[in-house]
């Protein structure tokens, strides 16, 4: 059965996203980015959103040649939207009108290859309160974007407790931080 893992960069006051700055907040070190490129290289599917799909599909036509890009390229991807028109310009992707909660629910119960999120915070926000995120994972940039910061990343979310599965910290001071998310119905009883 195909696990699903809910994955962010965030600013430490959780932003997905600041304006004026660079991205990775201009943080990204060579440990990290190898890191990424290493995470990468596994059998996955991307789900992502309209927006992001748009801005990744973006970047990938513009950095064609970057081997990073390539590898992204390369990837599965189902985008779900009901805005978007088939056929979609980014090779390897799959456009998806249908509830993504439904359709992720039914391939997990299938076997096909694992499933990660990209961006797409409302699609993430919807699998996590339908309890279908197996691990949910985070690496926090060590900065504060309280001015110029968008998209925070919580907001709207169900209380949840997470146990932490992994942590790792990079150089520059990015932490890796791997959780096993259970979603509440109510915050729970002192004791």
């Amino acid at each position: 059965m195909p696990d699903l893992m809910v994955d962010f960069i965030i600013s430490l006051d959780g932003y997905a996203a600041a304006d004026g700055w660079p991205g990775f907040w201009g943080m990204e070190s060579p440990e990290y980015l190898a890191w990424l490129e290493e995470d990468g290289a596994h059998d996955y599917t991307l789900l992502m959103g309209a927006t992001t799909y748009r801005l990744m599909s973006g970047f990938a036509a513009e950095a064609h040649d970057d081997p990073g890009t390539a590898a992204l390229t390369a990837t599965p991807k189902t985008v779900f939207s009901s805005t978007l028109q088939a056929p979609l310009s980014w090779d390897n992707t799959e456009l998806v009108p249908d509830d993504a909660v439904t359709v992720v629910g039914d391939r997990k119960r299938g076997d096909g290859p694992a499933m990660r999120t990209l961006g797409s915070l409302s699609l993430c926000r919807s699998l996590l309160r339908a309890g279908l995120a197996d691990r949910f994972r985070l690496v926090v940039f060590p900065v504060i974007t309280g001015a110029s910061g968008r998209e925070r990343i919580f907001d709207g979310y169900p209380d949840i407790v997470l146990e932490l599965l992994a942590h790792r910290i990079f150089e520059g001071g990015l932490q890796l931080l791997e959780y096993a998310p259970t979603v509440l119905d109510a915050p729970p009883a002192a004791r």
